[in-house]
């Protein structure tokens, strides 16, 4: 077991724990040594006995100390009279006041104009996301619960494809995550290729993978990359192929991919004969996407098409590691029905060294917590049909359980089918962040909409500034005990303890937050949990393990079990199968036909792109591409951490040194980008990494050293790209938007 999570070393007290958030990160649970004394964290380093990181930290992680102790950070809860929105006019009260006043507001909304008038908002990747539809339901009594981000498109719709087409159990790249013995392990393989689709690992540890184990299988295990990407990224400077897709064209890629591999015969026949439902069909689909064809949609050689092709289908095993760029595509439930057709023809799929997946998805939704709060009463069946955007787009709500965020943002601006009168931003800058679109529509519509609204903040930024009413300090992952576990137990590599080193704040973790307020509200279901330890040994620990048996441990990994449909884990009844209507991977889909949609995967060519609107092209003649990851920020955090904006000072746009060249622009110019929706200023940066007609543009920024007050909130509409990006431009079934295929024209800023 190593040594204890808790140990006394030269006057220090050495806590080894997990991270996770806040400052935010996906649940990659990155092992940490934190060194306190005089009950002080004085020391932040990597934990080598975690199995996992073994040592390794990112530079967020390594500037801990610079969140927890931050000149900025809110340290106690914040009150402010609504006639005083938008100044800095806060005024310091206990945290029992606080919730106190919580309580008054939220009994006042639920009882004159019904819960549903309630809604609790909540960023991504980090700890909110695991209780965020819970405090909704079981904390405020409320079915709206809003991930803002315009079609939901953050992960969710690969949770959802993979819940339709074959019953769950998310595919993540096989890197030995759940052996201790890691690479060494008999029962393990290399993978042969790793295609990498729109995902950076390195940055972004996407979901909970450790992305540095790219990094390690390539050094230690010879495993060959493949990029998608429309940029050339660090990894793809060390891959044996590079297919520079045209944004928003993944679909038509991926269906030429399956042309190749099933016109020359390159599948697995056994796989597809035992475990595949519609081959034949999806055969005769991918005859209308040739490699010359595809060539020209994609940008990509047709050569390279082929080549990448047969590297990924003869290989055995290799691997597919998908990102955001399957969900931020209208297109996107597609890419990901067409991604999971390669993995499984080929025999790819619950193998060594292919995509590893977990359990059926039913046992890793939100289906219990929803029967528990049917149970407690908290939200009725009448209540919760009454979800914005649940009857136009079931698709996307009957699985997350969830508002549809369009149909949110279009119920504050109409106050139909009933208004939203308070706001609940539980660690969501929803004004100032990443995740929103039209984010200057979504401002006017909340302030006309809502009464009162409260955050859960470590800092200040444009949201709690121009809308709330009431603020709470977040606790960070070393001020509380808590839990993580990657892909949030849609595929669990380990169970990993977040163990509580000192305190900093009066204020409140994510998951006391929602207890407190739960307390008040509905006492009669809360008081089965003794402590937030107590609820974490019943609900949130696997197995039989308590939560301080895990804290013993620090971090547990669950065995792996290859070929889980051959064993009958991947069914509910122990049968031989997928947990679909045909008890197979669905190539052609049952649901996607009952929900109004083709059962097989097409290419639908980008809403806004050189051949769907010319006429606009000719005017805005770039293809705009938005969202890389940093090394120094999650999403629209860490602005104000000066160690990380030393390294990332300024938002940056990526254009090609010949493309900018031709439009009179240098490196480190301030440019703006322009469409139809306005523009947004950011640093130009060249590279012959990305093509002459594409650019991209990172995402998230506000300016914590700008005024905080209105009009000016942090500088947030200067910079951020998420200020023009559309609202509600979504696939049929209600996923994906243009976050990573829509237009732009890029010029120099001068002096008028």
């Amino acid at each position: 077991m190593g040594k204890p999570w808790k140990r006394e070393e030269n006057g220090e007290t050495i806590v080894r724990t997990c991270a996770w958030s806040p400052p935010g990160c996906h649940p990659v649970g990155c092992g940490i040594q934190l060194h306190v004394k005089d009950g002080k964290v004085v020391q932040v380093e990597g934990d080598p006995e975690h199995p996992i990181t073994r040592g390794a930290l990112c530079p967020r992680c390594l500037a801990l100390k610079d969140v927890m102790y931050h000149r900025d950070r809110i340290m106690y809860p914040l009150k402010r009279d609504p006639k005083d929105r938008g100044k800095d006019a806060w005024e310091r009260i206990a945290l029992d006041e606080a919730f106190d006043l919580l309580e008054e507001k939220t009994r006042y909304f639920s009882e004159t104009y019904g819960p549903e008038s309630i809604v609790v908002f909540c960023g991504t990747g980090r700890e909110a996301t695991k209780y965020h539809n819970e405090l909704a339901f079981m904390g405020f009594g409320t079915p709206n619960a809003c991930y803002a981000q315009s079609g939901w498109a953050c992960y969710a719709p690969r949770v959802s494809s993979m819940a339709y087409l074959m019953g769950g159990g998310y595919p993540e790249i096989d890197y030995a995550a759940r052996y201790p013995d890691r690479y060494n392990h008999p029962g393990w393989e290399a993978p042969k290729y790793i295609m990498l689709w729109g995902k950076e690992p390195l940055k972004s540890n996407a979901d909970g993978l450790w992305g540095h184990a790219v990094i390690d299988l390539m050094k230690n295990c010879g495993t060959k990359l493949i990029c998608v990407d429309p940029r050339i990224t660090w990894l793809g400077t060390r891959a044996e192929i590079n297919l520079q897709v045209r944004p928003g064209t993944d679909a038509a890629l991926a269906l030429g991919l399956l042309n190749v591999i099933i016109t020359e015969d390159l599948y697995d026949h056994d796989a597809v004969d035992k475990w595949c439902y519609g081959f034949a069909e999806l055969a005769e689909r991918v005859k209308e996407y040739p490699p010359a064809k595809v060539a020209e949609i994609t940008w990509v050689d047709e050569d390279l098409i082929v080549e990448a092709a047969r590297r990924y289908a003869t290989s055995k095993h290799s691997a597919i590691g998908w990102g955001l760029s399957v969900d931020q595509n209208p297109n996107g439930i597609q890419v990901g029905q067409a991604l999971l057709a390669l993995m499984a023809i080929t025999d790819n799929l619950d193998v060594p060294g292919g995509n590893t997946l977990g359990l059926p998805i039913e046992d890793d939704t939100n289906v219990d917590m929803i029967n528990r709060a049917m149970e407690a009463g908290t939200v009725t069946p009448e209540l919760f049909e009454k979800r914005i955007g649940a009857a136009e787009f079931p698709f996307v709500c009957q699985l997350m359980s969830t508002n549809h965020p369009d149909s949110v943002l279009d119920t504050l601006e109409t106050q139909q089918p009933y208004r939203l009168r308070m706001g609940v931003f539980q660690s969501s800058n929803l004004v100032g962040g990443a995740i929103t679109a039209a984010q200057e529509r979504w401002l006017e519509a909340m302030k006309e909409s809502f009464e009162f609204c409260v955050a859960t903040e470590l800092f200040h930024n444009p949201t709690t500034m121009a809308l709330c009413d009431l603020v709470f300090p977040l606790k960070t992952f070393a001020e509380h005990n808590t839990l993580v576990e990657s892909h949030y137990g849609f595929n669990v590599a380990f169970e990993g303890a977040c163990n509580k080193a000192v305190d900093v704040v009066e204020g409140v973790s994510d998951l006391e937050f929602m207890m407190r307020i739960g307390e008040r509200m509905f006492p009669d279901y809360w008081k089965q949990f003794a402590s937030m330890e107590d609820y974490m040994t019943q609900v949130e620990v696997p197995g039989d393990m308590t939560w301080e048996e895990l804290r013993e441990h620090v971090v547990v990994q669950p065995e792996e079990t290859y070929r889980k449909c051959e064993k009958g884990l991947m069914r509910f009844d122990g049968q031989p199968g997928y947990m679909t209507q045909t008890g197979r991977i669905e190539l052609w889909s049952t649901a996607y036909q009952q929900f109004g949609d083709d059962p097989l995967p097409y290419f639908q060519e980008p809403p806004f792109s050189p051949y769907s609107t010319p006429e606009l092209f000719e005017q805005y003649p770039f293809v705009l591409t938005t969202g890389g990851r940093k090394y120094t920020s999650f999403h629209s955090e860490h602005r104000q951490i000066d160690r990380l904006r030393e390294i990332d000072p300024q938002p940056t746009v990526e254009i090609n040194p010949v493309a900018a060249a031709r439009l009179g622009i240098a490196e480190g110019d301030w440019v703006w980008i322009e469409n139809q929706n306005g523009r947004v200023k950011q640093v130009a940066h060249l590279t012959e990494g990305i093509h002459e007609r594409v650019v991209h543009a990172h995402h998230g920024w506000w300016f914590p050293e700008q005024d905080g007050e209105e009009p000016n909130l942090f500088g947030f509409r200067q910079s951020n790209i998420n200020m023009i990006m559309p609202h509600k431009v979504i696939g049929k079934l209600g996923f994906g938007n243009t976050f990573k295929c829509h237009i732009c024209a890029i010029y120099k800023v001068t002096d008028e």
